[in-house]
């Protein structure tokens, strides 16, 4: 074959360098809204798997994760989470934990929830990646952003970003769990107070940084979790409302903070999801919702399947395993089914009928405002 003119050649390497810059551009540039997303185990899709912990903060073993994916992922369900399925929603890739190893782009987002995290410090402290610690993960996204792109580039895959949160419940459930008595020192509204607190300087960083565009998902009826349900003999199986009630007060100061963002600043767009009433009726009516059971869970061992045993990895060794999760609201004594996250993610993606439920926008809303 004859050697190519100079000229050919030099035409040559233009068109393939254009095309080449074209689809990294194509890459840098992703047709939807970048998803980053904070938050607990109700959203981790594996980051503590990678952190210095204890099995009671890990889900990366059997029978976690046995459906959708068919092996343990570092998910608290038997499949997919919430964050999943708003990821498939969206029209983006399966977002990505910020500590898995490799070589991460971050212009589709990425996941810095970490199971038994609170927006306090001292929630969990030492096995968990607390909100603080995310914020400052989500600090090197948006540096590297700002480096590998134009800083006007970077700037614009923030602001068009959803930034999802899931945080608060381990906050109110921890000292019940670990038998703390910093309740005891606070008065509820001091710590509530304290919780949404940590969380408003969180979000005002975000905001500054570039974000725009909030998702929230309220804490659930807590007392009323398989494992909550059985900390005290004496409540007979029934929900212990001292958790919940702390989660209703959390709701109320949660939907009153993010109203007064909204209106400081008009930029500022959100989406709150009720969490708490959606699950509550699926508890008290599973068969309405395609479920046979709505208080116990498929995986675990005692009363209401409520001891956190769920793989035999943990302090507990014994559990029982049902046969099919999609019956089962709860898939451990802490955590739901995938079945169970789909219903909720659905709402929240496209709720309409019942503004109670959603709002001021959904999902899918939110995902498309420039």
């Amino acid at each position: 074959m004859a050697r190519p003119s100079s000229v050919f050649f030099l035409q040559l390497v233009f068109i393939l360098t254009t095309c080449t810059a074209k689809s990294v551009q194509q890459l840098e540039k992703p047709k939807a809204a970048a998803l980053f997303i904070f938050g607990d185990s109700f959203l981790d899709a594996g980051n503590n798997n990678y952190i210095n912990t204890t099995t009671l903060d890990r889900a990366n073993f059997w029978p976690y994760g046995e459906t959708f994916f068919e092996f343990p992922t570092g998910r608290f369900s038997d499949g997919r989470l919430i964050s999943d399925f708003i990821e498939q929603y969206a029209g983006l890739p399966l977002i990505p934990p910020f500590l898995q190893p490799g070589i991460h782009q971050y212009y589709h987002g990425v996941n810095f929830a970490s199971a038994g995290a609170g927006a306090l410090v001292e929630t969990f402290k030492g096995y968990v990646i607390n909100l603080k610690t995310q914020l400052s993960y989500y600090k090197k996204v948006e540096s590297w952003l700002r480096e590998k792109l134009s800083n006007d580039e970077g700037k614009l895959i923030l602001s068009r970003a959803v930034y999802l949160f899931s945080i608060g419940s381990n906050d109110y459930t921890s000292p019940f769990l670990t038998n703390s008595t910093v309740l005891n020192s606070f008065s509820k509204s001091q710590y509530i107070g304290m919780v949404i607190g940590n969380l408003t300087r969180v979000l005002k960083e975000i905001y500054k940084s570039g974000g725009r565009k909030f998702a929230f998902i309220n804490l659930p009826p807590l007392g009323c979790f398989p494992t909550i349900r059985i900390l005290k003999p004496e409540t007979n199986g029934s929900c212990l409302e001292e958790v919940s009630s702390l989660a209703k007060l959390h709701n109320k100061a949660l939907s009153k903070l993010l109203y007064n963002l909204e209106k400081q600043s008009k930029e500022f767009k959100y989406s709150l999801f009720d969490f708490n009433s959606s699950l509550r009726k699926r508890m008290k009516h599973p068969h309405k919702y395609g479920f046979k059971e709505g208080k116990a869970a498929c995986c675990g061992t005692g009363e209401f399947t409520g001891v956190f045993s769920c793989g035999g990895k943990r302090i507990v060794k014994e559990f029982e395993l049902c046969e099919n999760p999609n019956q089962y609201v709860f898939w451990d004594s802490l955590h739901l089914t995938e079945m169970a996250y789909k219903q909720l993610a659905e709402a929240m993606w496209s709720g309409t009928s019942n503004p109670q439920l959603v709002g001021p926008y959904n999902l899918k809303e939110l995902f498309r405002i420039s």
